[in-house]
């Protein structure tokens, strides 16, 4: 291998599992774009930035092969399911193209909840939007809900190189926000004023954002509170996804010649 290809390798990325990490298009991963005699820094850096800040904020390998042209609605015509099933999906794909389309051209696009059973396909569409978005250079952040609790916790430590002010501000503010599984978990009132804080910002300031949970509006309500119900209403478009069996479930067994 010459010198110039060995140059042009990118570096392993963190978080999110060990993948190559694209150059960018733009710079080549210098950092910097040349306009005439003048340097300037690159939008990939500020995404670097974003996503240096929180460990857990790249795609993992598995989601970084989620695509639109993979999303099959095969998997929700199961002939023992609801009939709904297959064209709530069909919207909800609908939504999610629409969503990437318009975000694009408005930067304060209405966002996206979808709610629906464990193993539906909430988290592959999400993570087809956010595929999309950063193959045509948009600034995102995917959280898992989970992950960001605690990445918000160990700001606590004296030792750690973020505070709990920038991390908020960053999610707070990133142009496109995605947080997936926001679960049944043990919200505290510490991690409940968190969340809000974060979706009551974007509301305000429009800033779009997509949201997974196999919780309905009722348990949403119970774990997180009227507040926070009230703005996932006014700032997304909410749609259900359901399968008549748990979608990794039907592929392990096709895989294994058992369907």
């Amino acid at each position: 291998m010459n010198q110039q290809a060995e140059s042009n390798k990118s570096p392993e990325g963190s978080g999110g599992g060990n993948f190559t990490n694209p150059i960018c298009s733009l710079c080549g991963d210098r950092g910097i774009i040349l306009q005439g005699d003048s340097a300037i820094p690159c939008s990939c850096m500020e995404k670097k930035k974003i996503e240096n800040s929180f460990k857990y904020a790249r795609l993992s390998r598995e989601l970084l092969n989620c695509r639109f042209e993979k999303f099959s609605l095969e998997y929700y015509k199961d002939p023992d399911a609801h009939t709904e099933d297959y064209s709530n999906a069909q919207k909800a794909l609908k939504a999610a193209k629409e969503f990437v389309k318009n975000v694009q051209k408005n930067p304060h696009e209405v966002g996206l909840l979808l709610t629906g059973t464990v193993g539906s396909g909430k988290t592959y569409l999400a993570a087809s939007i956010a595929n999309v978005l950063i193959e045509n250079q948009q600034k995102l952040l995917f959280l898992i809900v989970p992950d960001l609790l605690d990445e918000l916790r160990a700001t606590f430590n004296k030792n750690s190189e973020n505070t709990e002010y920038d991390l908020l501000d960053i999610a707070r503010t990133v142009p496109i926000l995605i947080l997936d599984d926001l679960g049944a978990h043990n919200y505290t009132e510490w991690s409940r004023n968190r969340i809000y804080s974060i979706l009551n910002y974007r509301m305000n300031e429009q800033l779009p954002t997509i949201i997974t949970t196999n919780l309905d509006f009722n348990e949403i309500e119970h774990y997180l509170g009227e507040r926070t119900c009230s703005r996932l209403l006014q700032m997304c478009r909410i749609f259900r996804l359901s399968a008549g069996q748990d979608i990794r479930m039907q592929k392990y067994l096709k895989r294994e010649g058992l369907k």
